[in-house]
């Protein structure tokens, strides 16, 4: 039998995830939709998403709980030795894509892996939490950059003064799209791996970081989602959008994960934005607001 309650953390996620939706549904006036999946493997989980609404042009909001009997590449890897465990893997992982070009795209997750024991060997079951939540605006504000980043840190404080400057920078590392030497957006905060100093206090680091998201973003849409725009500012917002789409398929953990594990291909790919361009060696022209994104596509100081 497992020591590990991993019902309580099933019970937070699930009710994270519908805190959230009731949340956006609110701001958006519209309803998301509930996809409720099992996985033949084991496991399944419920994605809740919206399409073509007019606060969001694509969000999803999913939980999934799914089981396995041997570890997949991209979680045995750096862990040699849990190789050939039951695994179990559960989380709650959403991506906001707003109409709006002046409202940022949004990413949120937090989860939990964990290794079983296997009968008759001398062993333990092994833990280990992750997750953060990053901003990625197409017109950047300072004062949004500034608000996300604060309500991270005022998050993490209680648990530590050393928690906010390590995961912010592991944010800024994590989410950089290498080949174009620019990071995703704003950065915010990540972590992986959380398992010292126990259960407990890694379990309630995990809770903070869920549940400052909606402090974290929802007064950045207020702020943006009825600033007028064009469709020159939705032709950036697209271009943009294709580097997302690049650090998702190319670096991104958790959709390798989920792909190579056998996961669920429409709920991994709901993080993808509904529509997106490439353009060949196009840069703005200096002095547009478009060309003011660039200093914000890398890391600085916002607290």
């Amino acid at each position: 039998m497992s020591n590990i309650p991993v019902s309580d953390v099933r019970d937070y996620l699930t009710g994270l995830q519908a805190h959230i939706v009731q949340a956006l549904e609110q701001a958006g006036g519209e309803g998301f939709r509930t996809d409720a999946w099992q996985r033949a493997e084991g496991g399944g989980g419920v994605s809740r998403l919206i399409e073509g609404g007019q606060l969001l042009e694509r969000g999803g909001v999913l939980f999934s709980h799914v089981q396995g009997t041997q570890l997949p590449p991209s979680a045995s890897a750096h862990r040699p030795e849990l190789a050939g465990r039951p695994w179990q893997a559960m989380g709650v992982s959403m991506v906001l894509h707003p109409r709006n070009p002046y409202v940022p795209t949004v990413h949120m997750n937090v989860r939990m892996f964990m290794a079983a024991a296997r009968p008759g060997q001398d062993e333990d079951d092994v833990f280990w939490f992750g997750g953060g939540m990053d901003l990625t605006p197409y017109y950047p504000f300072e004062e949004d950059a500034r608000h996300f980043h604060q309500i991270c840190h005022d998050a993490l404080a209680p648990h530590g003064d050393t928690y906010y400057p390590r995961y912010k920078r592991w944010c800024d590392e994590y989410f950089f799209l290498k080949h174009r030497q620019e990071t995703r957006g704003v950065g915010g905060v990540f972590f992986d791996d959380l398992n010292e100093p126990g259960f407990d206090a890694s379990f309630a680091l995990l809770r903070s970081v869920g549940d400052a998201f909606l402090p974290a973003y929802l007064p950045i849409v207020e702020r943006r989602r009825h600033i007028p725009y064009e469709q020159a500012q939705r032709d950036f917002q697209a271009y943009r959008r294709g580097r997302y789409v690049e650090f998702n398929l190319v670096f991104d953990r958790g959709t390798l994960f989920g792909l190579q594990s056998g996961g669920r291909t429409e709920s991994i790919l709901l993080s993808m934005p509904p529509m997106a361009q490439w353009r060949y060696d196009w840069h703005p022209e200096p002095g547009t607001p478009e060309s003011e994104l660039a200093a914000f596509l890398k890391p600085r100081d916002w607290v």
